[in-house]
C-alpha cells in the first residue's frame, strides 16, 4: 500500500514537472517578417534533417500526427516545394548527418519522394536516411527501388489484432494480419534495416494480444522493434472517449522489456535485434535538428520554430520569405537543461562530463532539485559520471515521454485546419 501511494505520487510530479518545463512549448508567438530559423543555425555543427510528408490514406482516429487526405496532385505540387525548401537550407552552409522522413506516409507517392531523397543525398553526401511507411505502401517493387536511398525502413503497423485493427480504424484500409504478416515478409531484407512499429495500451488490448504482437514481431527477422504506449491529447480525445482507459501500461511496459530482454534497448520503447546503432526518436540523439516541410518543427538555440501547416500558406512563405516557419517559443536555459535531461537520458544514459560542456554549470547544481527527486524516488543511479536509469526510471521515462508529445500535440492543436484531424 506504502509504495502504491508512494507511485503514484511519484507519477503525478513526474506529469506536472513535464507540464511545467515544456510550457514555452506552447508559448507559441507570431514570427515576423524578419525571424529565420537559418538563422540559429551554426555552421561548426551536423544536424538530423527531419522532413514531413503530410499524407495518408487513411486518417487513423487515434493518431495526433499533422497529416491531409491524399491528393494525388497536391502531393506532386507539394514535393516540388520541398525541394525547394531543400535546396534553400544548403544555401545556408549546413551540414547534415542524418534524415528521418516521417508522416503522414511518405510513401505514398513513391516516385516524387524517390526525386526528393536523391536530391538530399546529392546536395548533402548523407548516408543515414530513414523513412515511415504505412503498410499499404510497402510493395516489393517500391521498396527496391530505395535500394541505395533508405538505409531504415520504419512501418506502422501498430498491432496484428486483427479486433484492435478495426477498433483503430484500420482494418478496412490495411487488411488484416495475416495480409500484414505477409506482406512484411516479402521486403524483410531488401533494405539495409527494416523496423516495424506497434502501439501498448490501447482500449480492449489484453495481456495475450500484446504478447502475440511480440511473438509476431520477434518471428518477422526485422531488425528493430518499436513500442510506443498509446499518446492521450486531445487530438484523439474523441477516439479515446469511445473506450474504457486501459490502465495496464505499466504492466503491459514490463512484459514488452522481458520478452525482448534477448534485444539492445536502444531507448526506453525502441529494441534491436543486432548491435546497429538504430534508434527511432531523433530527440533523443540529436540535441538540435531542423524540420522541413508543412507543420515541421525545428528545435536550434534553445529556440522552437513551427513551420506553416496549411499547405498553401507554405507555398506561399516559401516563395516570399525562403523561410516556412511562422510561429516560435523561446526555451529558458533551465527548460533547456531539462529538455536536454528528457531527451538524452529517455536513450538510457547521460554523461555528466558532456552536459557541464552543453550547459556549462554541474547538473548537479543547475538541476539539483530534480535530480535529488530522481535519486529519491531510485529512478537514476550515477557511475563514472554518467547517469543511468534503474528500471522504474525506464518506465518513468516513458510517461514522461508521453507526457512531452501531449505538449507538442498542444501546438499542432492550435494550428488546426479544417482538413486536419
Amino acid at each position: 500500500m506504502k509504495n502504491s501511494i508512494k507511485n503514484t505520487f511519484l507519477y503525478n510530479i513526474v506529469d506536472s514537472l513535464v507540464t511545467k518545463t515544456f510550457e514555452s512549448s506552447v508559448n507559441i508567438i507570431k514570427t515576423s517578417k524578419d525571424d529565420s530559423k537559418f538563422d540559429h543555425i551554426n555552421s561548426k555543427l551536423s544536424y538530423l534533417l527531419y522532413i514531413h510528408v503530410p499524407f495518408c490514406d487513411n486518417l487513423c482516429p487515434f493518431c495526433t500526427f499533422h497529416k491531409y487526405q491524399h491528393n494525388i496532385k497536391e502531393s506532386n505540387n507539394y514535393f516540388e516545394n520541398l525541394r525547394e525548401e531543400i535546396k534553400i537550407l544548403k544555401s545556408h552552409n549546413v551540414k547534415i548527418n542524418s534524415v528521418y522522413i516521417g508522416g503522414g506516409s511518405p510513401l505514398i507517392n513513391a516516385d516524387e519522394l524517390i526525386k526528393t531523397i536523391k536530391l538530399v543525398k546529392e546536395l548533402f553526401c548523407v548516408e543515414d536516411i530513414s523513412c515511415e511507411s504505412d503498410p499499404n505502401h510497402i510493395e516489393l517493387n517500391i521498396i527496391e527501388k530505395l535500394k541505395g536511398l533508405v538505409k531504415r525502413l520504419s512501418i506502422g503497423i501498430q498491432s496484428f489484432d486483427d479486433t484492435l485493427l478495426k477498433d483503430m480504424g484500420r482494418y478496412d484500409k490495411f487488411g488484416n494480419s495475416e495480409d500484414i504478416i505477409n506482406r512484411v515478409k516479402k521486403i524483410v531484407g531488401v533494405l539495409p534495416q527494416t523496423s516495424i512499429d506497434l502501439i501498448f495500451n490501447l482500449p480492449n488490448q489484453g495481456e495475450e494480444s500484446l504478447k502475440n504482437d511480440i511473438n509476431i514481431a520477434k518471428s518477422l527477422g526485422v531488425n528493430q522493434i518499436v513500442t510506443y504506449p498509446l499518446m492521450n491529447s486531445k487530438l484523439n480525445s474523441k477516439f479515446l472517449e469511445q473506450f474504457i482507459p486501459n490502465t495496464n501500461r505499466e504492466n503491459f511496459y514490463n512484459i514488452i522489456c522481458e520478452m525482448l530482454k534477448d534485444y539492445n534497448q536502444n531507448n526506453m520503447w525502441s529494441f534491436s535485434k543486432d548491435e546497429y546503432n538504430l534508434d527511432d526518436e531523433y530527440i533523443s540523439k540529436h540535441n538540435e535538428y531542423i524540420g522541413l516541410g508543412s507543420g515541421a518543427f525545428s528545435y536550434l538555440q534553445g529556440n522552437l520554430f513551427v513551420n506553416a501547416f496549411n499547405l498553401k500558406e507554405y507555398e506561399e512563405l516559401l516563395k516570399s520569405k525562403k523561410d516556412t516557419i511562422i510561429a516560435k517559443s523561446a526555451f529558458s536555459q533551465k527548460e533547456q537543461a531539462l529538455y536536454y535531461l528528457l531527451s538524452t537520458l529517455f536513450s538510457g544514459s547521460l554523461s555528466l562530463e558532456n552536459y557541464k560542456k552543453m550547459f556549462g554549470k554541474e547538473l548537479e547544481v543547475q538541476l539539483n532539485k530534480e535530480l535529488a527527486l530522481m535519486k529519491y524516488f531510485e529512478l537514476i543511479y550515477i557511475k563514472d559520471e554518467t547517469i543511468f536509469l534503474t528500471k522504474k526510471g525506464s518506465y518513468v521515462f516513458i510517461i514522461m515521454m508521453s507526457s512531452f508529445y501531449s505538449q507538442m500535440d498542444r501546438v499542432r492543436a492550435m494550428f488546426r485546419q479544417k482538413r486536419v484531424l
